[in-house]
């Protein structure tokens, strides 16, 4: 296929935390508000005079002094943001807003403030409460840790506009870029499909780093100039979803599809289930109360221990595979990622045996690269689902 237009200035774009357009952003006087995960409304950071960041540690090399401070046998995304700290790699943030989503986070991020990393004067730190369960007391609880450590510490900081007026314009634009990646993706459900799942993470993953109205035109062209791409008419051998915790290494649907399966969709922290789904606000109720309340509701965080959560986070994974016309699941999870080990090992057996679709099941280093033992293993993934076929089995 002709490359997209934009592929490579967003590719150079993740190569650095602190990107061209973070840097053109503050070069208009906005503040950069920093976050870790995804349990933290996106929109309540994108404010007017503001916008969020969700950091990554691209190009990680030695996290010694990181595993120092946290021991190695926590994940390597928490001690490679804390090594990137510790380097100087965020000093470009304005503020960091962590919820408890795990205690890895909160160690990360506790080391960072005990270290001193961060350098502006007026840098701040604030530590949310996340509700385990998706209920009225999980939502009062929500709805009061955004405003006390979200909306509030911003317009005492920085003088920033929180009103439910101010709100609106930022769910206004966040569904902008949903609506669009949404269009992109639908591409991926095509026969020959023509878009990658690898240039598909690219977009996607450039949303969640960069202030998201200076990706919108980028992504406006790149949705009409697939309109009229011409797809490769060679087959993937197989389709598959990827599913778990936080992939923002590129490098890993890269090397999957490099082995004959193609990311078909993508259920992963970073990814764009549920990522990417529209926030639809009424008159009724003010805006901060139904953003908490849609981001607890579609959350698929497997922070959420209610059964009704855990069973559903199943069901929709397999409806995933069912509305992509995947062949088979990749359930992955960070080394050493307790939320997603336990997540990974029922999940595997439930979408295995209930749901009846081959599942992958790995965990994997932080910075994939070249992986020699997840490409064999993705390679014989492949080769099974092909055989399979040819022996006329279902899916």
């Amino acid at each position: 296929m002709k490359d997209l237009k934009h592929l490579y200035e967003l590719e150079r774009l993740l190569e650095d935390a602190n990107n061209e357009l973070v840097r053109q952003a503050q070069g208009e006087g906005r503040k950069c508000i920093a976050t870790v995960c995804e349990n933290v409304p996106e929109p309540l950071l994108n404010l007017p005079g503001t916008f969020s960041v969700r950091l990554r540690a691209p190009r990680t090399g030695s996290m010694e002094m990181a595993t120092y401070y946290m021991t190695s046998f926590l994940c390597e995304y928490t001690r490679a943001l804390l090594e990137r700290a510790m380097e100087g790699g965020y000093n470009f943030t304005d503020c960091l807003i962590t919820p408890d989503g795990c205690t890895m986070l909160n160690r990360c991020i506790e080391n960072m403030e005990l270290l001193h990393t961060m350098e502006k004067p007026d840098f701040f730190y604030e530590y949310m409460e996340i509700p385990m369960k998706n209920d009225e007391n999980g939502l009062n609880l929500y709805i009061l840790q955004c405003r006390n450590h979200v909306l509030t510490p911003l317009k005492e900081h920085f003088g920033i506009d929180v009103s439910d007026s101010a709100i609106r314009q930022a769910v206004a634009e966040h569904n902008r870029v949903c609506q669009l990646i949404r269009a992109i993706g639908e591409y991926r459900k095509e026969e020959h499909p023509r878009i990658t799942g690898y240039e598909f993470h690219i977009l996607t993953m450039a949303t969640y780093v960069a202030p998201k109205e200076m990706l919108i035109p980028v992504l406006e062209e790149t949705l009409e100039e697939l309109k009229t791409r011409e797809p490769d008419t060679k087959k993937y051998r197989a389709r598959v979803v990827l599913v778990g915790s936080e992939v923002d290494d590129v490098d890993v649907v890269k090397l999957i599809e490099d082995c004959g399966a193609y990311v078909c969709a993508d259920r992963f922290c970073y990814g764009s289930f549920p990522g990417r789904d529209e926030i639809v606000l009424t008159e009724d109720e003010d805006a901060l109360t139904q953003v908490c309340r849609q981001y607890m509701n579609r959350a698929q965080c497997a922070r959420y221990m209610n059964q009704e959560k855990i069973q559903e986070r199943r069901a929709y994974v397999a409806k995933l595979a069912e509305d992509y016309h995947a062949d088979g699941i990749i359930y992955e999870q960070m080394k050493f990622c307790d939320p997603w080990a336990y997540e990974r090992t029922v999940g595997t057996q439930v979408l295995r045996d209930e749901y009846h679709y081959p599942v992958l099941s790995v965990d994997r280093p932080y910075a994939v690269g070249h992986s020699g033992q997840l490409r064999t293993r993705v390679q014989a993934f492949v080769e099974s689902i092909e055989i399979k076929k040819i022996q006329g089995g279902g899916k």
